[in-house]
């Protein structure tokens, strides 16, 4: 049972939400927040699997309650809502900590399975959608990075191969048919790298790969 906390300010919306989580039979709604400080204090409490995260809200909004969410290195995982593909909003969520995002006109089995990957530990973004993000926003990005990263010297020569290729946006059947490795052994290697790197996903990894210009835009 995957349990959900939903943020939203607008109460309709809510009990959209919960009607379609309510009906299905591996999620359950332990609570609701209006705005992005009660996000933040109901996460503390309810410790949820997944934080079904609006974007934009009065006061505190969505960004900054993810930031301070993930900040507080709790188990809870952020799936952001918005209601534009690829906007500025969407880029910051990831930036701060989301594991994804979804549009608010997403269909129910999309949001569920959403749910489902975040919970996992997955991101719901697929890699290639991941690049094209990154990509509409490089301009954002930090340049190069000041010093070398320790992180990124604590990687083997084939686990920074495996960065690099996520960075570029590869799946993992496309890793392991370009470095003629099996998939089980990309997965593994996968893992390595997040833990190595501080990573809690991809897209995360993704994002540290453009910060030390490991990847540039196309």
């Amino acid at each position: 049972m995957i349990t959900v906390l939903i943020v939203d300010d607008q109460p309709l919306q809510r009990l959209g939400f919960r009607m379609l989580l309510e009906s299905n039979p591996d999620t359950d709604v332990v609570g609701e927040a209006g705005n992005g400080a009660e996000a933040v204090r109901r996460t503390t409490d309810l410790r949820p699997d997944v934080v079904l995260m609006d974007v934009r809200m009065p006061g505190m909004d969505g960004i900054e309650a993810t930031r301070r969410i993930v900040e507080a290195g709790g188990r809870s995982r952020i799936l952001m809502l918005t209601t534009f593909d690829l906007d500025e909003y969407a880029h910051a969520a990831l930036r701060a900590g989301a594991s994804g995002f979804l549009l608010k006109d997403a269909h129910p089995e999309e949001l569920l399975a959403g749910i489902r990957a975040v919970a996992a530990g997955d991101a719901v973004i697929a890699p290639a959608l991941t690049r094209r993000l990154l990509d509409a926003f490089a301009p954002h990005l930090g340049g190069s990075p000041a010093g070398p990263d320790p992180r990124l010297a604590a990687l083997t020569e084939r686990e920074r191969e495996i960065l690099v290729a996520i960075g570029h946006g590869w799946t993992n059947g496309e890793i392991a048919e370009r470095l003629v490795l099996s998939e089980s052994t990309v997965k593994t290697h996968v893992g390595r790298v997040l833990a190595k790197v501080g990573a809690r996903d991809r897209i995360q990894a993704v994002i540290f790969a453009y910060d030390l210009g490991l990847t540039r835009p196309r």
